[in-house]
């Protein structure tokens, strides 16, 4: 007979709450999971559909919050839902230990996460305008965009624009900043060699995405041909990506995209990296739990690096994610991100927001 059931992690039901910033138009799911002894867990996704909520609603009765490996094998939702589950399984069961989710995990690792703010803009002036409140919030790390580029393999125009963009952002962010330069995967792969080798002096963390991963010799040649590391993986969807990636000697920063492969797939795209001496630097473009999740990860990896978050230029937007998950969970100081102590992800999520900033059809 089999033993009966913890009502304190035996998951009863789950709701999703789809919530979008009144600036940047960033949209997020926040998922609700509660147990039969009425503990609440949460987690986050970017979209989910009814077809999967009602799956995700069918599969967890009469399971616990400890059982995430069995839900997860044949379960057909798309990778952001799962990731959203797996967050918030994780949170019951943080809370459940009494005990951070990274503690949970075997952690923690370090004390604090060094934290990588994506600046978003079209122009340079945007860009700029950006790092400049991004350092005053504390960030020294910043993700720059690639400036666009209509002529592709026009090289020297590339290198040139993007030369002129990066002294002004250096200025900006003034002393003891660092920087990764963003291509988003959009160049070909002559440019983004190009850019790489024209940017060894300025000692780049590293160069994201260069190109895209449709071929991989390109992304080797890449690799090998230049000083500046290069960073790989946001758009993977598949986690043996990243296996033919290291055994190609292509990347030197795995980039898992916390909205798509979740805390424990992220753990084991990490893990495969370690023995090759990649680091990990998760990708995050979410909302505030996501932040909180990706926290944990951080502190549960030895090869971790450096936790993408994203800096939301309007004051509007921010002050809707510190009210939704307080403001501790995003804070930056002298470039780095406290980690969350409480139980779970370690955060107080606001329930009110979740109508004040509803996600509404245009």
């Amino acid at each position: 007979m089999a033993a009966p059931l913890n009502p304190q992690l035996e998951m009863v039901a789950i709701e999703a709450f789809a919530v979008r910033e009144p600036v940047s138009k960033r949209a997020y799911t926040c998922l609700r999971l509660r147990t039969q002894s009425g503990a609440t867990g949460y987690g986050e996704c970017s979209r989910i559909s009814a077809s999967d909520l009602a799956l995700l609603r069918s599969v967890i009765q009469g399971k616990e919050a400890s059982s995430f490996e069995s839900i997860r094998q044949g379960l057909t939702v798309t990778p952001s839902a799962l990731a959203g589950l797996d967050m918030a399984m994780l949170d019951l069961l943080g809370k459940f230990t009494g005990a951070p989710v990274y503690q949970v995990l075997g952690g923690p690792t370090r004390s604090q996460a060094r934290a990588l703010a994506r600046i978003e803009g079209e122009t340079d002036d945007a860009v700029v305008a950006a790092v400049a409140l991004a350092r005053a919030a504390g960030h020294k790390a910043f993700l720059i965009p690639v400036p666009a580029t209509h002529s592709p393999n026009h090289s020297a125009t590339l290198v040139n624009a993007t030369r002129q963009r990066l002294d002004r952002v250096r200025s900006v962010a003034g002393e003891g900043s660092d920087f990764v330069l963003d291509a988003g995967g959009q160049l070909t792969p002559g440019d983004a060699s190009s850019l790489a080798a024209a940017f060894e002096q300025l000692h780049l963390l590293w160069f994201d995405e260069p190109c895209p991963l449709s071929n991989l010799s390109a992304a080797s040649k890449i690799a090998g041909e230049n000083v500046t590391p290069v960073g790989f993986g946001r758009f993977a969807t598949e986690a043996g990506v990243f296996q033919d990636l290291l055994r190609a000697d292509a990347v030197d920063v795995v980039r898992p995209d916390l909205a798509r492969h979740g805390i424990s797939q992220a753990r084991r795209i990490s893990t495969i990296a370690e023995p090759y001496y990649v680091a990990a630097a998760p990708f995050h473009d979410g909302g505030p739990i996501a932040t909180a999740a990706a926290l944990n990860l951080a502190a549960s990896l030895p090869n971790f690096f450096i936790q993408q978050v994203p800096f939301p230029a309007a004051e509007e937007d921010r002050r809707m994610r510190a009210r939704l998950a307080g403001d501790a969970t995003e804070t930056v100081k002298d470039g780095f991100l406290q980690l969350p102590r409480g139980p779970g992800l370690g955060i107080t999520v606001n329930e009110a927001a979740f109508g004040e900033y509803r996600e509404r059809e245009p």
